[in-house]
């Protein structure tokens, strides 16, 4: 069974209620909920982190080596500004896609450089909750390759 670690960054855990012009109202427990159902569909299993700290996604990743197939990230925030989030992407070998609720080139000027991009397989964004759903299919198909 494949297994992917899904990984939400910073304030995420406030979908539906944060900034709902931007990020809609679709709430980070539907979005989990839509995932699991996937998953379940396509024989594959899902270990599902958010969390507000550089550090601690640092750690997952750098964690995930030899345990995943495959990673779907939403660094959120430290998309513009983790160089360590990036290098432990890189590092971790791991076929990863990142999602974005939003499309980050549509936005404040200081959004459109993502350091994660130019180190995993594909970017997803634009598309709300639905960049999730679009990021998860891809990873399958990836790894039925």
């Amino acid at each position: 069974m494949k297994k992917i670690l899904v990984i939400h960054g910073p304030n995420l855990n406030l979908l539906g209620q944060r900034e709902p012009k931007i990020y809609g109202r679709v709430t980070l427990d539907a979005i989990n909920s839509e995932l699991k159902k996937i998953a379940k569909i396509r024989k594959a299993s899902l270990v599902i982190k958010q969390s507000n700290h550089e550090g601690e996604i640092v750690d997952l990743i750098g964690k995930a080596k030899n345990k995943f197939n495959a990673i779907l990230i939403n660094p959120a925030a430290y998309t513009h500004t983790s160089v360590a989030i990036r290098d432990a992407l890189a590092a971790s070998g791991i076929l990863t896609i990142e999602v974005h609720l939003s499309n980050i080139y549509s936005r404040e000027e200081f959004r459109h450089k993502s350091l994660i991009s130019p180190v995993v397989k594909g970017t997803i964004m634009g598309f709300g909750a639905k960049s999730y759903v679009l990021g998860l299919q891809a990873l399958l198909d990836l790894l039925d390759v």
